[in-house]
C-alpha cells in the first residue's frame, strides 16, 4: 500500500540555474517523491512526498546548499493544521517531533529523536503543555473520551497513544507514522512526551498497562505549537533580531550542541 503524501515546502540557497539544476537532480526519480516544483526568484522548493522532512532536507544538502523547511500541508486538502514540537530531555536527548494533517481522518506523525537508549520507548501525547518537574505535570495521556489505555491500532485507545518509537543502536529514533484518532487542531498547547521504556500497548499484567502502558519514567518533551501550512511563511528575516533564517538555522544548532541535522521550524519567524 502506498504511503500518503504530503507537501513540504523548503526555503533552500540558490542564487542561478545551476543550483536549480542540481536540486531538481538530487531528487529526480527517488522512490517516494512524486513531483518537485523549484523556484530561484523565491528560493523555494516545494517537494510532494512520503519521505520524512528530514530526509528530503538531507537528499537537498546532498548538493552543499542550506535547506529549510518553511511549511508543511496536505496535498488534496489545505490548511488543515500542521504543527511541531522540539523535544529535549534528560541525558542530552534532543529531537523534533512533526504533525502534518492530511484529511480530516489521516495525520501523519513524524520525527527524530536522539540521545536514546537503544530500544524501544513509548511516545504518547500528553494532556497539559507544562514541561515542568520531570514532566510530570503535563498529566496523563491525552484521551478525551475516557478509554483505557491500547495499541494506536486498537478502537479502544487514548487519542494520545502513538505506540513504541526504536532507537538504534546510536540511540538514534527516526519514525513515521499514520493515525486516525489524533487530529492536530485537538493537540496545540499539548505536549508530546518519550517515555524510558516500551509501552506494552495495554497487553501486559501490570496495574499499570491499562492506564499508561506501564512504560517507565518520562524522559524528554516538547510543547505542541502550531506550524507554518504551505505558504504561509514568506519571510526570510527574523524581525526580532534582523538575521536570516541562515544564520538562524546555523545558531540554533551550535547553541542546543546539536550534533544531529534537524529540520529547524520557522513557525515563530
Amino acid at each position: 500500500m502506498e504511503k500518503p503524501r504530503k507537501q513540504l515546502e523548503f526555503a533552500v540557497q540558490m542564487t542561478c540555474q545551476s543550483c536549480v539544476q542540481a536540486v531538481e537532480q538530487c531528487l529526480k526519480g527517488v522512490q517516494g517523491i512524486q513531483a518537485v516544483t523549484v523556484n530561484l526568484e523565491a528560493e523555494s522548493v516545494l517537494v510532494d512526498t512520503s519521505l520524512t522532512a528530514e530526509e528530503v532536507q538531507d537528499l537537498i544538502e546532498s548538493t552543499g546548499r542550506l535547506a529549510v523547511l518553511k511549511g508543511m500541508g496536505s496535498t488534496t486538502q489545505k490548511d488543515l493544521g500542521a504543527a511541531v514540537a522540539m523535544v529535549e530531555g534528560v541525558n542530552s536527548i534532543h529531537g523534533v517531533v512533526r504533525f502534518v494533517q492530511l484529511s480530516l481522518e489521516k495525520c501523519i506523525i513524524e520525527g527524530t529523536i536522539d540521545g536514546l537508549k537503544p530500544g524501544l520507548h513509548g511516545l504518547h501525547v500528553h494532556t497539559f503543555g507544562d514541561l515542568t518537574d520531570s514532566f510530570n505535570k503535563c498529566g496523563d495521556h491525552f484521551n478525551p473520551d475516557g478509554k483505557s489505555h491500547g495499541d494506536p491500532k486498537d478502537s479502544d485507545r487514548h487519542v494520545g497513544d502513538l505506540g513504541n518509537i526504536l532507537a538504534d543502536e546510536m540511540g538514534k529514533a527516526v519514525f513515521r507514522m499514520e493515525d486516525d484518532h489524533l487530529k492536530v487542531w485537538d493537540i496545540i498547547g499539548r505536549s508530546i512526551v518519550v517515555d524510558e521504556r516500551e509501552d506494552d500497548l495495554g497487553r501486559g499484567r501490570n496495574p499499570l498497562s491499562k492506564i499508561s502502558g506501564n512504560s517507565g519514567e518520562r524522559l524528554a518533551g516538547g510543547i505542541i505549537a502550531c506550524s507554518a501550512g504551505l505558504f504561509q511563511n514568506p519571510k526570510k528575516i527574523c524581525t526580532c533580531d534582523g538575521v536570516t533564517l541562515w544564520d538562524e538555522r546555523e545558531r540554533t544548532r551550535a547553541s542546543s550542541g546539536q550534533s544531529l541535522r534537524l529540520p529547524q521550524p520557522l513557525a515563530n519567524l
